[in-house]
């Protein structure tokens, strides 16, 4: 009974461990080379483990294209002066960051500047 218990424990913990390898870091993003990019905000998901801008952003041909701007935790978002209610659909702002290593229209944000002018960490 105690090894079948041993087993169960190891089982649940190990349950437990996997998600927390799922967690990216920044590898996937140029850190090194920071972009910007202005559009208009599409919406705002205040959410964990990280909040995300989804904006319309014209490239250099003129097309729309929607790229998802990935910020840090809540926690930390708070502390800089996030809320939930910081950006809104149909504000203007611009966003620095490091851009997918893949071309994709994704980043990870590092500071963004609000429709009313302010640039706020993210």
């Amino acid at each position: 009974m105690t090894s079948r218990r041993a087993f169960l424990t190891t089982l649940g913990l190990a349950g437990v461990a996997v998600p927390l390898l799922a967690h990216h870091g920044t590898g996937m993003y140029d850190m090194s080379h920071p972009v910007t990019v202005t559009g208009v905000v599409k919406r705002f998901e205040w959410t964990n483990p990280h909040a995300f801008i989804y904006m319309d952003v014209k490239d250099e041909k003129g097309n729309t294209v929607e790229w998802a701007v990935e910020m840090m935790a809540l926690n930390h978002l708070k502390s800089y002066g996030w809320s939930r209610n910081t950006v809104q659909p149909g504000d203007v702002i611009s966003c620095t960051g490091g851009s997918a290593k893949n071309g994709a229209p994704t980043m990870l944000s590092s500071i963004i500047k609000l429709a009313d002018g302010r640039e706020i960490k993210s």
